[in-house]
């Protein structure tokens, strides 16, 4: 394997100051992570009136219903429309077939208010243009109920990009309600993107109101009814890192991005706090006013975890494109050492404040080659390993400590109140294997 400097000929100077000197890894082989399909189980928590339905094979209904786990008390919003031999065939026809489904799924949940259309596969193997299909059942269908589509098809997608084209077809959605409005609401000032716990969500709520910024929405919000108007005043800030389809949908309508670190940890929630708060002319005076005190629970918050993870050696598979936000908490507010930050996509525009942040020892990969980067994991023999369930029994096996990376995409981690819950995700393995081990650590991670 051949490493290159992250500064690529033609590459401009702040992908190079953000990499600076620190050893730069593109791997183009097989790889282990999860498909877009994944992301439909905390959509569907988030969108209360939204139903998400999965175009696919028994083979991606069975995923569906093994990630989600088994629902005793609730009926999910979510499930999938089997295709058969006879479909994929050409002996029925698909449209007539999909038409009957939803009409049978509106039928018993007339509370749906979105349909989401999802593709398990591109439209060459289903057969299928499920962009052209939604578009003809939402002019049946509409506006009692709307009806989008995007792919989660794991060919094209990881599991994360699943949630960005979700919102980019939520962003081409409110401009096609735009353009249809005779009464045209005002483009809203400021928009979050990116999913997030109705808990974090109130809590930014508080904080942007305190500062004095009214006139805000999340992307995506807890209702299909609120999606705003973007337009040239629009500005929009990023909450998850992986979010490249929506960014590029956002700027298309116009909406100029505000540049920040994640909102992960002390540290990361006051950047991103921050630069909301100097695009929005905010008085330093009062936003250090408003942001003091939970910035200092969060550290205390963190500082109990610290002895555990202080000096831990981590290392971070591709898998949900928050490695490099993760290693660069790690790294700063909780001490560790990280020896290779792995992400299946690197969007270096978004992640350029995240790189800076980090040693020049730290190894960046992007792609994966799953078996090369098994081995460097293995040589480095680090404390503990970050990586997909596929890759966390078998390190297991081997005595090694690990943490399922899609705890991160489904736990409330962004802001203050959630900085010491971030450092317990990666310190109770860590804790776990102590206790079976019968030893302790100390601070600076010495074994005592």
């Amino acid at each position: 394997m051949t490493a290159v400097q992250a500064h690529d000929a033609g590459g401009d100077a702040r992908e190079a100051a953000a990499c600076r000197s620190g050893q730069f890894i593109r791997e183009r082989a097989q790889h282990e992570v999860f498909c877009g399909l994944t992301s439909i189980m905390w959509l569907h928590r988030k969108m209360q009136d939204t139903f998400f339905l999965v175009v696919g094979s028994r083979t991606c209904a069975h995923l569906i219903q093994s990630a989600a786990g088994v629902m005793i008390f609730s009926e999910p919003r979510f499930a999938t429309a089997i295709m058969e031999e006879r479909d994929l065939a050409g002996m029925a026809d698909m449209h007539d077939e999909l038409d009957r489904v939803v009409e049978e799924l509106l039928e018993r949940r007339p509370d749906i208010r979105m349909l989401v259309l999802v593709g398990s596969c591109p439209s060459e193997v289903i057969k299928l243009d499920l962009s052209r299909a939604s578009e003809r059942l939402n002019q049946r269908l509409a506006p009692r109920h709307r009806v989008l589509s995007y792919s989660g098809s794991g060919i094209e997608t990881t599991f994360t990009q699943g949630e960005d084209n979700f919102l980019a077809a939520l962003v081409a959605d409110s401009a096609a309600q735009r353009a249809t409005q005779k009464a045209k609401t005002p483009p809203v000032s400021l928009i979050i993107a990116g999913c997030l716990a109705d808990v974090v969500e109130d809590q930014f709520t508080r904080l942007l109101r305190d500062l004095g910024i009214e006139d805000f929405a999340f992307l995506p919000g807890r209702s299909s009814q609120n999606i705003p108007a973007i337009g040239p005043d629009t500005r929009y800030i990023l909450a998850q890192p992986y979010l490249g389809a929506a960014s590029a949908a956002l700027e298309a309508r116009g909406a100029r991005r505000i540049d920040a670190i994640f909102p992960l940890g002390e540290e990361g929630t006051t950047a991103w706090l921050k630069a909301i708060a100097d695009s929005f002319g905010v008085a330093p005076d009062l936003f250090e006013r408003v942001t003091a005190a939970p910035r200092q629970r969060a550290r205390n918050a963190i500082a109990h975890y610290r002895p555990t993870l202080e000096g831990r050696r981590i290392f971070l598979f591709p898998d949900s494109q928050m490695e490099v936000s993760l290693a660069r908490y790690l790294f700063r507010e909780a001490g560790a050492q990280i020896v290779e930050a792995g992400s299946p996509y690197l969007h270096r525009d978004h992640v350029a404040g995240e790189l800076s942040l980090l040693p020049d020892d730290v190894v960046i990969s992007e792609g994966q080659d799953v078996d090369r980067q098994i081995d460097r994991c293995r040589a480095a023999d680090p404390d503990l390993i970050v990586c997909g369930m596929g890759l966390a029994n078998p390190f297991e096996a081997e005595g090694r400590v690990t943490k399922w990376s899609i705890e991160f995409v489904f736990t409330p981690i962004q802001g203050y109140e959630q900085a010491g819950d971030l450092a317990e995700l990666f310190a109770r393995p860590l804790m776990r294997d102590a206790i079976l081990s019968g030893t302790r650590y100390g601070t600076g991670g010495e074994a005592a």
